[in-house]
């Protein structure tokens, strides 16, 4: 069975990823801050008859990550690499002028520095995958100027460029960095709490992501919107 690492893994777009691999009979580690909603949702996903390992951690923590990566090498391997983790750097998000630098250092430190660390930990092994790929889910704060998204914006620009390179560097891979779009996450509740619009949830990109591992385009930066619209 292919195996995957899934990143924030207990909640929104994560557990929703997990949830629809482990229906194809993926095996799965999974990794989330905190454990009681990990360990659920490693219950409900074993239901699927799959093995799944579930790791409650900070994956800015490197002896976490080889954890992460050494659960894997016992269920066979690792074919996908998730890096989904994120973290905002201030919550609610404020303006760039009251931006502490703690909170911009622990915005890249989760989603660009862990999530190279993760790669590099896992990069032998995704290499002896025949289909080895390695997800960075992107934002749309990564390319476009929004107002108090600025540090949790940076980061995930600076996970874009590193996916990028990642992608040149090992063509044997497929590497894709993946906006999802705007969607109803206890992670957009905190970054705008006093924003209630409706938004759809988790599950309705996750057919984006599934095409990516079905049709395997080129490594490069996708929207799940644009792959929805291809989608058979």
């Amino acid at each position: 069975m292919p195996v995957a690492i899934i990143t924030g893994a207990s909640k929104g777009l994560g557990r929703a990823l997990a949830g629809a691999l482990a229906e194809r009979g993926w095996d799965l580690v999974l990794d989330a801050r905190a454990a009681p909603p990990l360990q659920e949702a490693a219950v409900a996903l074993g239901g699927h008859g799959v093995r799944v390992r579930a790791l409650p951690g900070d994956v800015a923590d490197g002896a976490h990550r080889a954890a992460l990566v050494a659960a894997a090498r016992e269920l066979g391997g690792v074919d996908l690499l998730v890096n989904n983790a994120s973290a905002l750097g201030a919550e609610p998000l404020v303006r760039l002028e009251e931006l502490a630098l703690d909170g911009l250092r622990r915005a890249f430190e989760v989603n660009a520095v862990a999530a190279l660390g993760l790669v590099q930990e896992a990069l032998p092994l995704l290499r002896q995958s025949p289909s080895g790929a390695v997800i960075g889910v992107s934002s749309d704060a990564a390319v476009e100027a929004y107002e108090t998204w600025g540090g949790y914006g940076a980061s995930k620009a600076a996970l874009d460029h590193l996916s990028a390179v990642l992608a040149r560097e090992e063509p044997g891979l497929r590497v894709w960095a993946v906006d999802p779009g705007d969607m109803g996450t206890d992670l957009y509740a905190a970054a705008v709490p006093d924003d209630n619009g409706p938004r759809p949830g988790p599950a309705s990109v996750v057919p984006a992501f599934l095409g990516l591992l079905d049709g395997r385009p080129a490594s490069g930066r996708y929207t799940a919107a644009a792959l929805l619209e291809v989608a058979p």
